[in-house]
């Protein structure tokens, strides 16, 4: 008898140490939600390099599991989950991301073009625009910068910024940046068709000029110095991003930029979405806040994207028609490289099917991710 309730008992702690015996409606709605997002990475292709291990990340951010000091989730100190999380927490990955970005982008349409600087710089109005609404929706003023940088559409950016100015909200913010990227296929078309007519979107641009090595290594040397001296809070994402880029254009450290566009980003980028993704653990993440924050983030880019193409349309006032510029490609401006680009390529496509626009969009598409490095770098500034 002693033996039947000495196993009884021992089978009654271990199903209350089981994830079925700790599980709350919340962890089940954020499970749907990660399986949500693995069948859109696997199905729609929406980001599948993002959404999986975002995805993935939440499946594991949300096994019910009870808290007795065994050190598992991710915001326990010193377990294995909360010790890859510093990364995000600490901002290490970021620059990373950014290192490799650099090493795989190549600025020639922006080069032979300076005039598309100007759109990436417009479509930063949605962070901007995103800030003042989160100030009127009742967060601080620090709070309101990070959630703001998602109007970029720039998970790293978003990460590194909320890092520093907003900790507490990080992962509400990662995951709606990141989430708002993979479903620029589908937000970005509708408001592109709104705003331009037909006479528009068949704008024949100039093919772009071809562009020298020398230009291709001077740019990142001397876009280091303009953008961070004007900006050195910056200096983390920009620095790294400009040095990625000399890399790949010097010639001479193929091996590097290998290595930066291949399997450190990788890497980097696994981790990154893993632990993003763990850090949605249901009783930090379904707070009211974060649905304010997925609305906010919603309207940041649906503002970047409009005053990109809106900006494009204005500028055309001022240009004689052989220098026009098809505003299909405004919606590049927003930072979410190359799919923005493509976006404009795929709209053009529709209206003349022999009027390719991707080059041209690929300008204003890394101007972006500039301006959105350099917004961050203002925000930081001021508010951090």
């Amino acid at each position: 008898m002693d033996f039947l309730s000495f196993i009884g008992d021992n089978l009654q702690i271990f199903l209350s140490y089981t994830g079925f015996a700790n599980a709350t409606s919340g962890h089940l709605i954020m499970i749907l939600v990660g399986l949500v997002f693995i069948y859109l990475a696997i199905a729609k292709e929406f980001e599948p390099m993002l959404l999986i291990p975002i995805g993935f990340g939440i499946l594991i951010g949300n096994i019910p599991f009870k808290d007795a000091g065994l050190q598992l989730g991710i915001y326990e100190e010193g377990s294995v989950l909360n010790i890859l999380y510093q990364g995000v927490t600490q901002g290490w990955y970021p620059p990373l991301i950014f290192l490799g970005i650099g090493a795989m982008t190549d600025f020639s349409a922006l080069i032979s073009n300076p005039k598309l600087m100007l759109i990436g710089a417009a479509a930063q109005f949605g962070i901007f625009g995103a800030y003042m609404l989160s100030l009127v929706f009742g967060f601080d003023p620090a709070q309101a910068g990070a959630i703001g940088i998602i109007g970029g559409a720039d998970g790293p950016t978003a990460i590194f910024l909320s890092s520093k100015l907003a900790p507490n909200l990080m992962g509400a913010i990662a995951v709606s940046a990141y989430s708002y990227m993979a479903l620029v296929p589908v937000i970005q078309p509708p408001i592109m068709r709104l705003l331009t007519s037909k006479k528009e979107r068949v704008i024949r641009m100039k093919p772009p000029r071809a562009v020298s090595q020398t230009e291709k290594i001077i740019f990142p040397i001397v876009g280091l110095l303009l953008t961070c001296f004007l900006v050195p809070s910056g200096l983390p994402l920009l620095g790294m991003l400009f040095f990625g880029n000399l890399i790949k254009e010097s010639g001479v450290t193929r091996r590097l930029a290998e290595t930066a566009r291949g399997p450190l980003i990788d890497v980097i980028t696994i981790l990154l979405g893993i632990t993003v993704g763990a850090s949605t653990q249901a009783t930090q993440f379904l707070t009211l806040n974060s649905l304010k924050i997925f609305g906010l983030g919603a309207l940041s880019f649906v503002i970047a994207t409009s005053a990109g193409v809106l900006f494009v349309k204005f500028f055309n006032v001022f240009l004689k028609r052989e220098n026009k510029i098809n505003p299909l490609i405004g919606n590049a401006g927003v930072s979410a490289v190359p799919d923005s680009a493509r976006i404009s390529q795929i709209v053009g496509l529709e209206y003349d099917s022999t009027n390719y626009l991707l080059m041209h969009a690929m300008g204003p598409n890394v101007a972006g991710v500039i301006g959105s490095a350099v917004a961050a770098g203002v925000l930081l500034g001021f508010l951090g």
